[in-house]
């Protein structure tokens, strides 16, 4: 069927089946899925913490600084050049806004996350709690020997 197409031959449709399988395996590893899972999460918890910095702090801040919320605080109108031109603005208020959004981001992740993490190792340091279980030494020979036949046969298509 291939052969009346100019291009498409049997060669490139098998490195396409190659390029697919690799990306399969690619996708089934644990640590592409835990990265997108972490993305997504971080995706979605960046909006949470955005939108109680645009709802709460932002009019608190902008309110006590004499604004209707702190993207209106330290702005400036630039005239036009020309006479058709606009006139530009400069906000340093929004600048203060990502900042402030940035740091209750990190602030949410360091508490929520590290803090925690840390203290769960310094336990496990000290023999208060116990460390995850190593696999079996059956387990570790059968990862192993895997390992090595996929270095050896390359992705399967």
């Amino acid at each position: 069927m291939t052969e009346g197409r100019p291009g498409i031959g049997s060669a490139q449709l098998s490195g396409l089946g190659k390029v697919f399988g690799g990306f399969k395996d690619f996708i089934s590893r644990g640590n592409a899925v835990d990265l997108a899972v972490g993305v997504v999460i971080g995706a979605a918890f960046g909006a949470v913490v955005s939108s109680i910095v645009e709802g709460v702090i932002s009019p608190l801040v902008g309110w006590i600084l004499g604004s209707t919320n702190l993207k209106g605080v330290l702005t400036f109108s630039i005239p036009a050049w020309t006479e058709n031109g606009t006139a530009a603005t400069i906000s340093f208020g929004l600048i203060l806004n990502a900042l402030v959004t940035f740091l209750g981001t990190a602030a949410a992740v360091y508490f929520l996350v590290v803090l925690p993490l840390n203290r769960l190792a310094e336990r496990r340091k000290k023999g208060l709690e116990p460390a995850p279980a190593a696999p079996a030494e059956d387990v570790l020979l059968l990862t192993e020997i895997r390992d090595l036949l996929a270095q050896k046969n390359g992705p399967t298509p």
